[in-house]
């Protein structure tokens, strides 16, 4: 597993330059299939514009990356879309520019300018995540123990996914893969390792990047 940044759910912009009006989507995605469902919902949207250009990446690694022009001229509008998708260093993300053509020709340079501001417009207006890789602890406790450390984990602001109360105490925490090791050896110390600590699983944490 490797970290890297997306997007959360999906947002639209628009904006025209020279009669042409510009509608970006932008959309997070998890696989090739799901990328290209949703270029066709647009294309279906928007059936009757003269362009419906695209490019999306996918994967931890970004190892699925593709562009289409959909008619503009060669380069012009699927790459520069994925030009800026790969400058934000996204994954797991499509955008679609549909473009309802003004009368007015803006030349390649100007199509590259238009195309790149509308992607950089549909992130914009999108919230930016880096998917960070958590480890999930079960914490297995007496309930003397119990005050001690919620009050250890709410001063250090740890993620609680779980409690379950029966005989004993089970609280499941999730810890940031590359800080686990302090947490753990200070829970054992708190505790006087009387608290069985007992590695669950690892996941993906959808953490916000502050604009």
């Amino acid at each position: 597993m490797l970290e890297y940044k997306t997007i959360q759910g999906y947002a639209t912009t628009e904006w025209e330059i020279q009669k042409s009006r510009f509608i970006s989507y932008i959309n997070h995605v998890e696989t090739e299939e799901q990328a290209q469902d949703f270029v066709n919902q647009i294309k279906k949207k928007h059936f009757d514009a003269r362009h419906n250009c695209y490019a999306y990446i996918i994967g931890e690694h970004s190892d699925i990356q593709k562009s289409s022009d959909d008619g503009e001229p060669s380069g012009t509008a699927g790459v520069p879309i994925l030009e800026v998708l790969k400058k934000n260093e996204l994954s797991d993300v499509v955008i679609v520019v549909t473009r309802y053509f003004g009368g007015i020709k803006l030349g390649a340079g100007g199509l590259i300018r238009a195309y790149g501001k509308s992607a950089t417009l549909g992130i914009d207006a999108s919230t930016v995540v880096k998917k960070s890789i958590f480890n999930c602890y079960n914490l297995s406790l007496d309930y003397n123990l119990l005050g001690t450390l919620e009050n250890y984990l709410h001063q250090n602001e740890i993620r609680i996914k779980d409690k379950n109360y029966t005989d004993k105490v089970d609280i499941s925490i999730l810890l940031p893969q590359n800080d686990s090791d302090n947490t753990l050896n200070d829970i054992t110390n708190l505790s006087a390792a009387r608290c069985k600590i007992t590695k669950l699983d690892t996941i993906y944490l959808d953490i916000p990047i502050k604009k």
